[in-house]
């Protein structure tokens, strides 16, 4: 992971965005002055105006492309508008003033690089109880040729364009599968805009996906796979062990045993990253807590210990050896756990091949490439 600034939860969304498609130049020209910056959750908002200038200044750049035709050339700048926003958007405080507009230009950013590059991306919402999950869609099946579909939820702070612009789904869709990238409960609009928050049971959210998904023609509903990463490491494992409908299964990074690991961070006794600033504040947000008590109390409950032995379809873990949020041996024990799958696989990165860190952050291809091979053979479509 390339280490830029002095803090890792920076580094992270820089390389992030890296993984995306950001160029290196813009980004050294917005945050060249905050190089020396030590302290990530008192300079959140400074990291924060550099990129969402940096977002907007491209945005303007998009327009005027826009406005004389270029439409290829507009909608590459705003691809790398909406990676800044993206970027910007993640680091401050939740309630901070200036980020839930950051959020709608991100939002129209990516609308906006949909429309002038052409790219296949369908913007579709999934009824989920009284109010619905935001999603995109991106599919290759036809009414006289269903395809397989995957259903993708996001980690603790993702957002579903985020999950476009890594790069999966164009690996998928020339593999001949679909996605449904879903901002379940806990993350991007479903959180901002729809107040829904995240909760143990994936298999709920997992499971409106799926009856989504059983209303197109053109998906195959005999090959719905689930996959999620990071904190859907843990998300993934649990759907598919409660949601007979899945084919198959991807935890993109293992998220085994949350429960153990934040409350070693609320003793201080964890030796481990935060993936963003505000790491308990974002919690409480997520999981729609007013203490840190009572969000420890949700998080007891996201274990996968008795839950990965229901898993009766293939598996696919995937971790990085040098994980500085989550240890390897919670991959490995996601893994031993899968007895009655038919297939379970687990892939580590190592530090000499690339892909080592949080859910590959840094070299995320090796990981996507490898993820989109596994699903293709699993569902046979190659």
């Amino acid at each position: 992971m390339f280490n830029y600034f002095k803090v890792y939860s920076w580094n992270l969304a820089l390389s992030m965005a890296l993984d995306a498609g950001a160029n290196m130049d813009e980004i050294d020209r917005a945050c060249r002055a905050l190089r020396d910056v030590e302290d990530d959750s008192a300079f959140a908002n400074d990291y924060f105006q550099a990129w969402a200038g940096a977002g907007a200044r491209l945005a303007q750049a998009a327009a005027v492309d826009e406005k004389a035709g270029h439409l290829l050339s507009a909608g590459e700048k705003y691809r790398r508008a909406c990676i800044m926003y993206i970027t910007a958007e993640r680091i401050p405080a939740h309630d901070h003033p200036p980020r839930l507009a950051a959020y709608d230009e991100l939002l129209w950013t990516f609308r906006k690089f949909v429309e002038c590059a052409g790219a296949n991306c369908e913007k579709v919402s999934v009824p989920f109880g009284d109010s619905f999950l935001p999603a995109l869609m991106v599919s290759v099946g036809s009414a006289d040729k269903p395809a397989p579909c995957i259903v993708h939820f996001n980690g603790l702070d993702g957002v579903k364009e985020y999950l476009y612009l890594c790069g999966l789904p164009a690996m998928l869709s020339q593999r001949g599968v679909s996605i449904l990238l879903v901002d379940n409960p806990g993350v991007g609009e479903a959180l901002r805009k729809n107040g829904l928050h995240n909760a143990p049971e994936a298999e709920i959210p997992a499971g409106a996906c799926v009856d989504y998904l059983e209303t197109r023609a053109d998906v195959d509903k005999t090959r719905i796979g689930m996959m999620a990463l990071s904190l859907g490491g843990y998300h993934a494992p649990r759907a598919t062990a409660f949601e007979p409908r899945f084919a198959c299964c991807v935890a993109w990074g293992a998220n085994h045993d949350w429960p153990t690991r934040f409350r070693k961070r609320m003793a201080g006794t964890l030796q481990a990253q935060n993936s963003v600033p505000h790491y308990m504040a974002h919690n409480m947000w997520v999981l729609g807590t007013d203490s840190i008590e009572a969000c420890a109390e949700v998080i007891d409950r996201f274990s996968l210990d008795g839950v990965v032995e229901r898993i009766r379809v293939p598996i696919y873990i995937t971790h990085g050896e040098d994980d500085r949020q989550i240890s390897v041996a919670e991959a490995r024990k996601t893994y031993d756990g899968c007895v009655n799958s038919p297939r379970r696989e687990l892939r580590i990165f190592t530090a000499e091949e690339g892909g080592e860190q949080h859910c590959s952050i840094g070299n995320m291809s090796l990981a996507t490439n490898a993820m989109a091979d596994w699903i293709a053979d699993v569902l046979k479509t190659v």
